[in-house]
Parts: C-alpha cells; sequence; structure tokens
C-alpha cells in the first residue's frame, strides 16, 4: 500500500473519521478546522447522534440502511461510549396507522404490546398500546463521542490545525478530502442546506434508557436519553439555510410533542434551544465526489453519525484499492 499525505478540511463527524480512519491506515494526515475551538462551527455538534439504520430506511434510500449498518459496526468496535439498548417507535392512540405505516416501511423489529413494552421501558408508564422495538440500533451522545474521535486522531499520528483557514493548496500535500459541509456549496452542484432544530432539556422525572420516537403525521419527534439526566428532543427539519436561534413555533412544536410523549417533560429544564443547518443533496444520500486529488466527502443529510464511519472506509478503499461504490462515486 502506498503511503500517502492526506490534507482533511474540516473537523466534524465526516472528517473526523476520514481522518482516524486514514490515519490508521498507515497514511500521513493533516486535519485543517477554521474555528478555533473544537466543534464550534459543526452541524454535527447538534446531533441526536442516533445509529438507527433500520429506523431511517422509513424514508431514507436504502443505501442509507446499507452503510448505515457497515459504521453501527465501526462505532462498536471504535468508541465505547456507543450505548446499544436499541430505539423504541411509538404512536398515540389516534396515531396508529403512522404506527402501522412504519412497520412497513421497514425491517430488524420486534412488535411489542403495552406489557411487553412496559417491561422493556418502565419509563413510559404504560401510555402507549404497542411499539416496535428495534434491537440492533444504538446511540451516543454526540460531543463525547467527537471528542473521543478527535483524541483517537491525535494519538493516531493526525496533526490537527484549528483557527485554519484551507485555501485549496493541494499541492501541500497528495490527496485533500474536503469535509467542509455547507460551506464547499459553491463547489458542489445541488448541495443544499436542511435546518433542524432540537431542545435539550434535564429532568429527573422521565426515565428512558433508549432512544423513543413518537410518530404524527405532522409533527414526529425523537427523544434521546444522555448522560446526568439530559434529554436531547429533536427534530425539525426545514428547507432553508437560516441558522438562526430556534424560532417560537417550533418549540412549541418540539415541546408540546415530548409533552405528549411523558408529561413530567412539562416540568423539565430547558438547557439548551440549538438550531444547525446541515448539508444535502437532492436525494438526501451523501456523495464522494473525485476530482483527481482533490475529493469531496459531503450531503450527509441528518445521517452525519449514522454514515460517516463508512464513508470513510469507502474513501481509505479508494485510495488503497482503487475499488468504488457506485451508489456514492462520482467521479468529475
Amino acid at each position: 500500500m502506498q503511503q500517502r499525505s492526506v490534507v482533511v478540511v474540516g473537523a466534524g463527524i465526516t472528517g473526523l473519521w476520514q481522518a482516524l480512519t486514514l490515519a490508521r491506515r498507515g497514511h500521513r494526515i493533516r486535519l485543517v478546522e477554521q474555528s478555533t475551538a473544537p466543534f464550534a462551527d459543526a452541524a454535527s455538534r447538534l446531533a441526536g447522534a442516533m445509529l438507527a439504520p433500520f429506523c431511517e430506511a422509513e424514508a431514507a434510500e436504502p443505501v442509507v440502511r446499507d452503510l448505515g449498518l457497515q459504521s453501527l459496526a465501526l462505532w462498536r468496535g471504535t468508541f465505547p461510549g456507543v450505548t446499544a439498548r436499541g430505539t423504541l417507535v411509538v404512536a398515540g392512540t389516534r396515531d396508529r396507522a403512522e404506527l402501522v405505516r412504519f412497520a412497513r416501511m421497514t425491517e430488524g423489529f420486534d412488535k411489542l404490546d403495552a406489557e411487553q413494552l412496559d417491561v422493556l421501558e418502565p419509563g413510559l408508564g404504560g401510555r402507549f398500546a404497542a411499539a416496535l422495538y428495534y434491537p440492533d440500533e444504538a446511540h451516543m451522545a454526540p460531543t463525547e463521542a467527537m471528542s473521543f474521535l478527535l483524541d483517537a486522531a491525535r494519538s493516531a499520528g493526525v496533526k490537527v490545525s484549528f483557527g485554519t483557514r484551507w485555501g485549496g493548496e493541494s499541492q501541500a500535500a497528495d490527496i485533500v478530502i474536503d469535509c467542509r459541509g455547507l460551506a464547499a456549496r459553491g463547489e458542489l452542484a445541488g448541495l443544499r442546506g436542511v435546518r433542524g432544530e432540537r431542545v435539550v432539556v434535564r429532568t429527573r422525572e422521565v426515565e428512558l434508557t433508549r432512544p423513543v420516537r413518537l410518530l404524527h403525521p405532522r409533527h414526529p419527534l425523537y427523544v434521546v436519553p444522555w448522560p446526568d439526566g439530559l434529554f436531547m428532543i429533536g427534530a425539525t427539519v426545514i428547507e432553508s439555510e437560516d441558522s438562526s436561534s430556534v424560532t417560537v413555533r417550533s418549540a412549541l412544536d418540539l415541546l408540546s410533542m415530548a409533552y405528549a410523549l411523558h408529561p413530567a417533560f412539562g416540568e423539565a429544564e430547558i438547557i439548551e434551544l440549538g438550531a444547525g443547518v446541515r448539508p444535502a443533496f437532492a436525494d438526501n444520500v451523501p456523495k464522494i465526489v473525485v476530482r483527481g486529488r482533490h475529493i469531496h466527502v459531503n450531503g450527509l443529510y441528518r445521517h452525519g453519525f449514522l454514515m460517516a464511519p463508512a464513508l470513510a472506509a469507502l474513501v481509505a478503499d479508494y485510495l488503497d484499492k482503487g475499488t468504488a461504490d457506485a451508489r456514492v462515486f462520482l467521479f468529475e
């Protein structure tokens, strides 16, 4: 295998996995990030960090599920903070048709009745008559995971440069891998921004051990338990590149649906309201765009944590073996 000098631009979840994977393959890696503080400008810091390839198949192309399953294995083999307790999907009595539809669109689940649900997740307190349980899915706390990857990359020999704006000096390396997300939209036709908003709350009155998705025709919601009584409640999907603060309407939608999931959320302490813009292509499937020695890895939509490890492995295989998965590679 030929050892290459590689510059990875952007230290969000995509760039971190690219840098770590290539360094562990024996390449010389420099990771460049324009923000002075780690993750300050990364859309991935606002993620729910759910590894849910089966649930995401409800609205995503099959490649998202396939690469997501590969990523799930890579996460488990890399980060000890992965919580592998599966995902629950529930719906209110009036929305039971949504649960039937979700089951029809996905696989990898067990059907639970009310008694089985109460045994699996007592914190829901008999609030739902049925559920879908996806036992092979997982989740994590995003900032903890990104900090781990950054430390692991440094330990693998990656030279990290924060507060550095990359000017495209490709002559400084054999390969440049651009993972800047929406900042690269001027170089990638069809890349658009998708706004997401979420709330982080703290309460000791709700006990959940795994992510729960509450289905609704207009306002579906997911709640992800984090350590220390924190819960991430998300998330809106809005076709907009506006990264300003969370709107009152979105906050009301998220919090009212959280209250519908469990009334104790009504007394929770709001820790953070956050909004970010995620990069996506028209089909919401990520792309690896190869332009000679310059490679773009972009368009991960809301699947950054789910797909970043598998995409990093695909790029490494391309550099080492010349292989290219036609579902995500584009050559220009």
